[in-house]
Formats: structure tokens, C-alpha cells, sequence
């Protein structure tokens, strides 16, 4: 097992070493146990007794830099290689010190640290009630991307897989730039009509990275590791399950409901 252990290891992309959290994943599955610890038993018993907490202007502000952060982390990703030299077919990872690999190396580990700062969604759901919200979701699709966003920046920080976290940022900007205009309250909710599509276009986005990584498994023509691929499909098909089974219960239903009331 510790040779198996050690191999593993061995894979690791080595530029990585020398940023915050990227030894061992220990910290990474800590903070993520934390998280769920913190957001089904220790969060909602501390409020239990309280007031809802009013921090609207909190939220605009928590929602703008993640609207900027998201962007930059998109930004950097597409200047990394997706707007220049990367193919959609098929892209190999750089692990050299070319200053592109690089700068998409640091855009990984970027990314992989903004699923952390994620956390903040929930936990401002607990401290105003709003606990309908934190469903079971929310809380696995927060807490299981750190670990997903850990392993690929670790071993893979870059080439075809690289896709699911230009694709991710982007869905995340329009996300947060709706939860910004959202958190100023009931005056722009007729700008906000199409929260339905923002969860279709976030299913849309699980089977787009589910089928641009399923390629690599009918080719053995890309210096790519297919078992990344793999890794990635299955997180994706677990997401789209959990997302679809969402969308039915909060809009097709409520829709069936309402044209049976007419």
C-alpha cells in the first residue's frame, strides 16, 4: 500500500510544491469535514436561539469581489493557453517553465483556492435562516470541489482538464453577478426572471466537460492521463444528477402545480 501510496505521489506535478496547501491533502479534507461539520450541526445549533442576521450590504459587497475574482480566475485561464495555443480535442499538460504552463499552474491553484472562499455562501445562509437553502445540494457540491479542485491542481494544474475550470469560473460570474444584483432586495427582482436558466446553464456545463473529457477514453493519442479524465466525468455526472434532481422539484413541479390550479 505504501508503495502504491508513493507511486501516486511520484505523479504529482512538481511545480506545485511550493504552494500553500498543495503537500498533503490532509489540510484540504480537514477544512472540508470542518465545513460540513460546521454547516449541518455546529452553524445551525449556534443560531438556533438568535435573531437572523441583517447583512445586506455584506452580501453586495461579498458578491461583487466574487464576481471580479471569478472573472480575473477566468481571465488567467484563457490567457494560460484556452484563448491561444490549447486544443479542445485534445490537450497535453505543460510541466515545464514555460511562462504560460505557468501562469496556468498559478490559475489552478487560484482556482482551487476560490472553492474555499465558496464556503461564504453557506455560512451567510445559516446566519440569516435561510436553511432552505442549504440542501444537500448546496452543501456536497461545496463540500466535495475543494477535494476535486485539490487533486487536479496537484497532479494535473493545466492541459485538457483545464476546461472544467474555464467553464466553471464562467458559469461562477454570471452565478455571483446574479446573487449580487439579488442581495439589494426586492426592487430588482424583475431583473431577475432567469434563475431557471442559471441552473439549466450550470447542467449544461456538466455534460459539456463530461463529453470534452470522455474523448480522451476512445483516444490513446493524447499525453494526457486518461484516469484525470475519468475522475472529472464522474464528478460531473454526479453533479448533473444532483442539479437535475433540483431543477424538477423547484421549478417543473411548481410549474405542474400552477397549471393545475388554473
Amino acid at each position: 500500500m505504501n508503495r502504491i501510496l508513493e507511486d501516486i505521489w511520484d505523479a504529482r506535478d512538481l511545480r506545485m510544491d511550493s504552494y500553500p496547501l498543495m503537500n498533503s491533502p490532509l489540510p484540504t479534507i480537514a477544512l472540508c469535514c470542518l465545513y460540513f461539520y460546521g454547516v449541518k450541526f455546529l452553524g445551525p445549533r449556534l443560531m438556533k436561539d438568535k435573531k437572523a442576521w441583517e447583512i445586506k450590504n455584506v452580501l453586495i459587497g461579498y458578491n461583487l469581489i466574487q464576481v471580479i475574482f471569478s472573472g480575473w480566475i477566468l481571465y488567467e485561464i484563457l490567457m494560460g493557453g484556452w484563448a491561444g495555443s490549447y486544443s479542445f480535442r485534445c490537450e497535453p499538460i505543460d510541466r515545464s517553465d514555460n511562462p504560460l504552463a505557468l501562469r496556468m499552474a498559478n490559475a489552478a491553484w487560484w482556482y482551487y483556492f476560490s472553492k474555499f472562499t465558496e464556503f461564504f455562501d453557506t455560512f451567510f445562509f445559516i446566519v440569516r435562516k435561510k436553511t432552505e437553502h442549504v440542501s444537500t445540494l448546496h452543501v456536497l457540491h461545496h463540500g466535495l470541489m475543494p477535494l476535486f479542485a485539490w487533486e487536479a491542481c496537484r497532479f494535473v494544474p493545466g492541459g485538457h482538464e483545464s476546461f472544467g475550470a474555464l467553464f466553471n469560473t464562467l458559469v461562477h460570474v454570471v452565478m455571483y453577478t446574479y446573487y449580487f444584483l439579488a442581495a439589494f432586495g426586492p426592487r430588482f427582482q424583475k431583473y431577475l426572471w432567469w434563475k431557471r436558466h442559471l441552473t439549466k446553464f450550470q447542467m449544461f456545463q456538466f455534460v459539456c466537460v463530461t463529453l470534452h473529457s470522455l474523448q480522451l477514453a476512445f483516444s490513446n493519442e493524447c499525453n494526457f492521463p486518461v484516469y484525470q479524465s475519468m475522475i472529472s466525468s464522474g464528478f460531473m455526472v454526479l453533479f448533473f444528477i444532483l442539479f437535475m434532481q433540483f431543477y424538477f422539484r423547484n421549478y417543473k413541479k411548481k410549474t405542474a402545480l400552477a397549471t393545475k390550479s388554473q
